[in-house]
């Protein structure tokens, strides 16, 4: 029969239109402002203890919440109003101390049934809704300190082993100072550092004593190592972001010393700040033989102690760390097990070769922040943060044989830090300490006037495709029209699923696809008429028009779909938000606008007489 189609099309052209719609629906269920709080340490418990002290603070300041509940890791309370989770969050922090993370949320709402079927709300970007923004700030001074330690070790060796005198070297400020027994050894030390550490300059003083030698880092010298902190500091966060799997992130240098992170559509940002902002790093170190060694206390005190000396020079960093994953041991107790570079394998195995017997500590080094609470002049409350480091040792144990490129270590509180720290590890080691001095979650009330502009947009330009389609082509405008909306509702529904990221350039996409939408029913219905005033029959028209215009649609939509994927592949952030919905339109507008419009078209005018079609 003319113009019908077989079962298994209808079939499928109304499951494509029910599964988009499903995947569509949780867009209609706006998000509940919440704050999310859980531990510094993953092994921290957020018990109904925890979650009464929260709550408590928030009635104390006559702030209206609902839905308060805990999962024995964090904490969610959701809130009435969202202008007031941001004083919200202040007086949990206050409340609660540093010692919890205290984040900005967006608590979904989509009903069970919908997410049991991997149904979730399109992602926005930070321009419109939803994401969070971490200001972080390098210590290039500690980063320059690390480095003179390490000549400083270097020096010393060096000295010994070309056997000049000295009494005494160390480190004060920035500078190397050493003390020898007498000129010829001040001469013989100079000569040395200016064949052997081009980096290091010698410094004359006004008045100083001639039996002592200072040394500083060159201008180039500073400048190259605060260089390569940033660059190794951006890697590690990328790296750090790749893990958490968020979409389209950004993370990019500000400025001498800071570093912006973006995760635009995250929902966990409790999680999410405690990865990024969590700066740990290990350092391998054998037990001191005498007094001269530091002292540590346990992370966790057990059978060995409260504390232990540790050689002050390390054998290893994190930063020779190539591989961590965590694991359990043979009774069932957390692990990371860990896998060097070569130089790290070498060093390892160098050091435990020539101390078999003797005890190897892991030194579990973190850079934290706590907030100092005081009251401004208005009254209100005021958290200032203030860096601060914490080493403890996590493990002190007797090597037993050499160690190579791959060995374990245990001593941690629990299966979660075990994995955090092995995704730290993994990640890359920091060259210098960070801490986040600016935190922000941009949400629905900051977004809402991009959103307002991106719908109304939306919608006025699709009236006008709608409005010309009905005055141009009649009746099959309206099929048209039909097609226009399913577009739209199976570009959001494939959107969602992907897990896409919706941005302000995202929404110019969808703009453009509802214009191009129309093009491929524009060329069918224009050689329709074509076909009609060259005498064919309406059945005959309908069919060659669409069979004919097939090919023109094809190759015009392929062209568009090559350059969005160019622009996918070489843009970044808001590049990336355009080509993706540009991409998907034009897969979505194809379908509806040649097999659903031929759908309709056949269920209105197949398998009769037709005498005249209103186009």
């Amino acid at each position: 029969m003319p113009n019908k189609f077989p079962l298994w099309k209808n079939v499928t052209i109304v499951l494509v239109i029910f599964f988009g719609f499903i995947y569509a629906a949780p867009n209609l269920f706006p998000p509940d402002p919440a704050i999310q709080l859980s531990g510094q340490s993953g092994a921290m418990v957020i018990d109904e203890v925890v979650l009464a002290k929260m709550t408590a603070s928030l009635e104390e300041a006559d702030i209206r919440y609902f839905g308060a509940t805990s999962d024995g890791v964090s904490a969610l309370v959701r809130l009435n109003d969202m202008a007031q989770q941001l004083r919200a969050k202040d007086v949990i922090q206050a409340e609660m101390g540093s010692d919890y993370i205290v984040a900005l949320n967006l608590a979904p709402t989509t009903p069970e049934g919908l997410r049991q079927i991997g149904a979730r709300p399109m992602k926005l970007g930070l321009d419109l809704s939803g994401g969070v923004h971490f200001l972080l700030e390098v210590d290039l001074e500690a980063a320059v300190h690390t480095r003179l330690e390490g000549d400083l070790e270097d020096l010393k060796a060096t000295l010994r082993e070309e056997r000049v005198r000295y009494r005494n070297f160390a480190l004060i400020g920035n500078q190397l100072v050493g003390q020898f027994r007498d000129v010829e050894q001040v001469d013989k030390a100079t000569a040395l550092v200016r064949s052997n550490y081009s980096s290091l300059q010698p410094q004359s003083v006004a008045g100083q004593n001639p039996l002592t030698l200072t040394l500083v880092l060159s201008a180039d010298a500073t400048s190259t190592i605060e260089d390569n902190a940033i660059k190794q500091n951006l890697t590690s966060l990328r790296n750090r972001v790749n893990e958490l799997g968020v979409s389209e992130p950004i993370v990019s240098r500000q400025g001498k010393n800071r570093i912006v992170v973006e995760l635009p559509g995250i929902q966990d940002t409790a999680e999410a700040k405690r990865i990024i902002g969590k700066t740990a790093n290990l350092d391998f170190r054998l037990e001191a033989q005498s007094r001269v060694g530091e002292l540590f206390d346990f992370r966790n005190p057990s059978s060995q102690g409260i504390d232990a000396r540790l050689e002050s020079r390390a054998i290893i960093t994190g930063e020779n760390v190539t591989d961590a994953r965590a694991s359990f041991d043979e009774n069932g107790r957390p692990q990371v097990n860990i896998t060097l570079d070569s130089s790290g394998g070498w060093a390892m195995g160098h050091a435990t070769r020539d101390n078999i017997g003797k005890r190897l500590g892991v030194l579990f080094i973190e850079y934290k922040t706590r907030l100092e609470k005081s009251i401004d002049a208005q009254g209100e409350i005021e958290l200032t943060p203030v860096p601060y480091v914490e080493k403890h040792i996590i493990s002190l144990a007797t090597v037993q044989a050499q160690l190579g490129k791959q060995f374990r270590i245990t001593g941690l509180d629990g299966q979660r830090e075990s994995s955090e720290l092995a995704l730290l590890l993994r990640a890359g080691a920091l060259a210098a300490p960070m801490y986040i001095v600016e935190e922000r979650t941009i949400g629905p009330s900051l977004g809402a006037e991009n959103i307002r502009l991106g719908i109304q947009s939306v919608t006025v330009g699709m009236l006008a495709v709608l409005l010309f389609m009905l005055v141009i082509y009649r009746v099959f405008g309206i099929f048209a029209n039909m097609a226009l909306a399913t577009n739209l509702l199976l570009l959001v529904g494939f959107m969602s699923l992907l897990g896409a990221t919706l941005t302000l350039p995202g929404i110019a996409g969808i703009v453009l696809t509802v214009g191009m939408a129309v093009d491929a029913n524009v060329l069918i219905f224009s050689r329709i008429r074509e076909e009609l005033a060259a005498g064919l029959l309406p059945q005959a028209a309908i069919s060659a028009g669409y069979d004919r215009a097939f090919v023109s649609i094809l190759d015009a939509n392929i062209t568009t779909l090559i350059v969005a994927l160019i622009l996918y592949a070489i843009g970044s952030g808001p590049v990336q938000g355009f080509a993706v919905t540009l991409s998907i339109g034009i897969l979505t507008s194809m379908f509806t606008s040649i097999v659903l419009t031929r759908g309709v078209v056949n269920w209105v005018y197949g398998g009769r007489k037709v005498d005249r079609l209103w186009i």
